[in-house]
């Protein structure tokens, strides 16, 4: 971490990345003082080296500690490394995957190590020039295909000349299996070496010391017979002293009647392994078995065998002969138990002799020695295919970690280390598409991002398993955007995926989607309302009508024919009615006076106050929506979804409102008119004039109806709408006397 804290003195430019102020990162020396800037600056501390769009090799050579995390130290290093290693730092930001050896820096160690190292490949290789590529690097094994020495430590039958040194490399190969070299042929090491020479050290000497096989060529098998039979012979003799103990007990250590009747019925060459547990000869009293008796038929094969090899001329086996037998080849099983380099013995015992003869382990050994000598400069030819990597893959690395800039790239043609392909759907090409590493931390963070996300598995036939992607909707409407439907992903490969949708993370996609976004909640409500209710009701009627099924048959009083006419109904009584429709009409004339309030109001303002009241209106019901969609699609940020991925984002990085709409693409079609060929025909001219005409005379009886046209002096025909005009009391003067034709008069409605 000295790097980091080391004194800054190269002047920075900055820029407008994101909606934010961040460093530009454009030249080579950029990169090279890239351990004078302020930590505190990066947009990134860490990140995964798994899951991005960056080869996983380059990755791999800049996470130095191998901890699966790149971090700021580990980009720092590199860059030093790098930097040091070539004449111009331009070249870093090339992102070319070759260079010509003559820019290495051959005055600094690395750059040294890199020239000597990528000319040794070359020269390898029969290339002429001087540039080298990772195409070069990527075969190590063409490499050092055509050398004696690679450094490894393993020789094989190229690394020496000698036919006799050739011939035991193939025999340690073949006895131990050999290794496989860095050219990718089989060889073998110092251990293996040593070893084989001393397997046929000890082979040779085991063999020096052969025992006679007491039976020839049969003792092997006489021995296995024999090892087969040693527990059944002496549980022979120990249940004839038994019995010749207590003869009364004979019958009982005899083979059982009972067991054989038990098995009898079966086919009995399956029932070899209950056979094989009665005793091998029948039990009476002597301590002897009878040679010319039949014995247990499951081991006579073995006890024949061993009658012939070891019995032969006996009539009788006593316990002392069954020992005697034994120790014939005591000598020569032990011989056989004390078998050592048995890894040589395939080679055979005249080839063991003629390579210990030759005695080449001292030779052998030195090749190796000398093969192991060139370990640096191999090693080295491995850091030319390092610098290749990251000199390709350093400069998009680092745009993506210290500023994010491929992301807010204009260029749709560039995209950051984190977008990994295209979700094609409802009409939409998404750019912004992840990898999802861990389901569990987006379910907790993925909603904090303000962004609308869907949630895809994805499968194709050319990879095995799943995968799983985030993608962002940042333009259109969400109506057909529901968990299950289907869509096509393309990775950043070309690879076709189908995807379906698992999870949705519902946020405004924008401001003009907000608007309408409580009508559509409305609506959505009123049509859960309808179909709630009509199914209520349908179930209903449905029971009503069953139960008046079930009950119909027990409701015919006695004796009574079903087939009988029903009784006629009873008259309509319009009395029990009356109520209802006194109810209807003054709900009418309830909901007639409030329109006419309404309408008398709206007639008095002018026109234009009345486009401002409609605005109003739609303000009140669409504006809280739309001011919260508006504070939510401000603070959209990338951050939360990266963090969810394992990265350590270092500062805000939002997604503005414009910046979001060039994230998404919405199919463009070109200004036409076509003609749809299933349309509905249409009405006739004078059908249609006909329909509209009776439209405004049936909306202008309901307004007369209601008295809404009193103001254009059509007052309504109903009488609860008219008022009579009031008559003033007449007053006789003070100083007048009332007679009987005075008369007041009070009007009332």
């Amino acid at each position: 971490m000295a790097l980091i804290n080391r004194e800054k003195k190269y002047k920075w430019e900055f820029a407008n990345i994101g909606g934010a102020s961040r460093v530009k990162i454009t030249t080579g020396e950029d990169i090279a003082h890239l351990d004078e800037l302020d930590p505190k600056m990066w947009t990134v501390l860490s990140c995964p080296v798994t899951g991005l769009e960056i080869d996983e090799k380059s990755l791999a050579y800049i996470d130095a500690d191998a901890d699966g995390k790149i971090r700021v130290a580990d980009v720092i290093a590199t860059s030093q490394w790098l930097s040091g290693a070539v004449k111009n730092l331009d070249v870093l930001v090339e992102g070319t995957d070759s260079i010509d050896i003559e820019h290495l820096d051959q005055e600094n160690a690395a750059g040294q190590k890199l020239y000597k190292s990528a000319k040794q490949i070359l020269e390898n290789l029969g290339k002429e020039g001087t540039v080298i590529s990772l195409a070069d690097t990527k075969d190590i094994a063409a490499i050092f295909a055509k050398t004696r020495f690679n450094g490894d430590g393993i020789i094989t039958e190229a690394s020496t000349d000698d036919a006799d040194e050739k011939a035991a490399i193939a025999a340690a190969v073949a006895a131990f299996g050999g290794v496989a070299d860095r050219s990718g042929a089989a060889g073998i090491n110092a251990e293996m070496i040593e070893n084989f020479y001393k397997a046929l050290a000890e082979y040779a000497a085991w063999q020096a010391a052969v025992v006679e096989a007491p039976f020839g060529d049969k003792t092997d098998a006489a021995i296995a017979a024999y090892n087969a039979l040693d527990a059944k012979v002496k549980d022979f003799f120990m249940r004839s002293k038994l019995a010749a103990f207590s003869p009364d007990s004979a019958a009982a250590l005899d083979v059982q009647t009972a067991s054989i009747a038990s098995i009898s019925a079966d086919n009995l060459t399956g029932k070899t392994e209950e056979i094989a547990a009665y005793p091998i000869a029948r039990i009476t009293g002597k301590p002897e078995i009878d040679l010319t008796a039949q014995v247990n038929p499951a081991w006579s094969a073995q006890f024949d065998l061993i009658k012939t090899v070891a019995l032969e001329g006996k009539t009788v086996l006593t316990e002392a002969d069954w020992a005697a037998v034994g120790a014939q080849f005591a000598a020569y099983t032990g011989w056989k138990a004390a078998k050592a380099g048995a890894a040589v013995e395939a080679l055979g015992l005249d080839a063991v002799k003629k390579f210990i003869e030759q005695d080449k382990k001292a030779a052998l050994l030195d090749l190796v020695a000398q093969d192991a000598a060139l370990a640096e400069e191999a090693a080295n030819i491995d850091m030319v295919d390092k610098f290749l990597h990251i000199l390709r893959d350093f400069y998009r690395l680092v745009r993506n970690f210290v500023t994010l800039h491929d992301f807010y790239d204009k260029d749709k043609k560039v995209s950051a280390i984190f977008q990994s392909g295209r979700l094609i759907i409802d009409q939409r090409e998404c750019r912004l598409c992840m990898k999802v590493s861990d389901m569990g931390k987006h379910n907790a963070s993925a909603a904090t991002s303000g962004m609308f996300l869907v949630y895809c598995d994805c499968t194709t036939k050319t990879k095995p398993g799943k995968l799983t992607i985030v993608a962002a909707v940042t333009v259109g409407e969400i109506g057909d955007l529901i968990v299950g439907k289907n869509a096509v992903y393309y990775d950043n490969a070309g690879l076709e995926w189908d995807a379906v949708i698992t999870k949705i993370v519902d946020n405004p996609i924008s401001v003009a989607q907000a608007f309408w976004s409580p009508y559509r909640r409305m609506a959505k409500t009123v049509e859960n309302l309808i179909n709630k209710s009509a199914a209520d009701k349908d179930a209903k009627m449905m029971a009503d009508a069953t139960a008046k099924i079930n009950a119909a048959p027990a409701a015919l009083p006695a004796g009574t024919d079903p087939k009988a006419a029903p009784a006629a109904a009873p008259p309509f009584d319009i009395a029990k009615f009356a109520g209802i429709f006194a109810a209807i009409g003054m709900a009418l004339g309830m909901i007639g006076s409030a329109l006419v309030v309404i309408f008398k109001g709206l007639k008095a303002m002018v026109w234009w106050k009345l486009i401002l009241v409609f605005v109003a209106i739609m303000l009140v019901i669409s504006g809280p929506a739309m001011v919260l969609a508006w504070l939510k699609l401000r603070r959209r940020n990338i951050a939360p979804l990266l963090n969810a991925n394992g990265w350590a984002v270092n500062a805000a990085s939002k997604i503005s409102i414009p910046f979001g709409e060039t994230l998404t693409d919405v199919a463009k079609y070109p200004k036409m008119k076509l003609t749809d060929p299933y349309a509905k025909a249409g009405l006739a001219p004078w059908k249609k004039w006909l329909i509209s005409l009776s439209a405004v005379i049936v909306a202008v009886g309901v307004l007369w109806i209601f008295n809404l046209l009193a103001w254009a002096k059509l007052p309504s025909p109903l009488p609860r709408y008219h008022k009579a005009e009031a008559v003033e009391e007449v007053v006789a003067p003070a100083d007048s006397v009332a007679t009987s034709d005075t008369v007041v008069v009070a009007v009332v409605e």
